[in-house]
């Protein structure tokens, strides 16, 4: 019981040390308004993102289009309200594959030890020696074509129209390019946490006690290294965002008629000199999003942080 209430007192601490930082408060505000624009955006955004106005292309910012229009006549509002989506799903799918992956992987790698955590971490190391955005271009270039294949395959011996969607493609190559680069970062994270934790009188009395190695892992190991997990995680939100909209703005993510803030500042960049509001508006957007997200992680590392002070 006491065990219990103390871990509940730290974690109380932890979100009083957050609530009172108030650059993370702020944070928090823009992240909360990112979230409920991309949940409910398009369900009140004035128009069809895909519908196009060639009689009305390239218009300034007025009461009828409130962000202008693009160069086929989309309204800019409404695709930057499905822009929001796209960032956010990327971003927490890639991110829970990446995290899920490493945290599995890491454990291993540090409980075990001996030929299997040098095999796993080895392997990390070649991953982490490549720059991460240029890992995930060569992997999103690279798998493009198989998947193709392979879905088309599936699609004709079950013909499941999703399968030869190419918005669903695109989705799934990201999620797939983003996570292969991200996961090692994760169990090299994980595996630094585990090893200063399982020489611990907790996980000697657990083996003692007879628990299995995944229960150990599962129940003493991971929970007990899940504030430095959380703080990651939520503050690789912004990097995910940012590769993102980079492997779009190169033509290798989410294509159209799939909305990215990426690819919307890749297809207005031709004519930014006559129409910046076309790129000005959703690199603005983007770049507050990853502002607020990397923020927001800055404050929550200082929270679960015992020795930070919030002034």
């Amino acid at each position: 019981m006491k065990t219990q209430a103390r871990s509940n007192n730290l974690w109380l601490d932890a979100f009083k040390r957050l609530v009172r930082n108030r650059m993370s408060m702020l944070a928090l505000i823009i992240i909360v308004l990112i979230v409920l624009m991309a949940i409910f955006g398009p369900l009140l955004s004035p128009y069809d993102y895909t519908r196009q106005d060639l009689l009305n292309t390239n218009q300034g910012p007025s009461l009828e289009h409130w962000f202008g229009t693009d160069e086929l006549g989309r309204d800019m509002f409404s695709r930057i309200l499905w822009g929001a989506r796209t960032a956010l799903a990327v971003a927490f799918i890639s991110q829970g594959i990446s995290f899920g992956l490493g945290i599995l992987l890491g454990s291993i790698a540090a409980y075990s030890g001996g030929w299997v955590d040098n095999a796993i971490m080895r392997f990390a190391d070649i991953l982490m020696s490549f720059p991460h955005l240029l890992l995930a271009i060569f992997v999103s270039a690279t798998i493009r074509q198989p998947i193709l294949k392979s879905f088309y395959g599936v699609y004709d011996r079950t013909g499941w129209d999703i399968f030869r969607n190419t918005v669903f493609i695109d989705y799934f190559i990201v999620f797939g390019a983003l996570a292969a680069a991200g996961w090692p970062w994760a169990a090299r994270l994980i595996r630094g946490q585990i090893l200063s934790l399982r020489e611990q009188d907790f996980v000697a009395a657990a083996q003692a006690l007879g628990a299995r190695h995944w229960q150990i892992i599962r129940a003493h190991l991971v929970p007990n290294a899940i504030g430095p997990i959380i703080v990651s995680f939520t503050a690789g939100f912004g990097d995910a965002m940012l590769a993102e909209s980079s492997l779009s703005y190169l033509g290798i993510g989410i294509r159209p008629p799939g909305a990215s803030w990426g690819a919307m500042i890749s297809e207005s960049l031709i004519g930014w000199r006559l129409h910046p509001h076309l790129v000005a508006v959703p690199g603005l957007v983007l770049a507050i999003c990853v502002f607020a997200f990397n923020l927001f992680g800055d404050g929550l590392n200082d929270a679960l942080n015992p020795r930070s002070k919030v002034r």
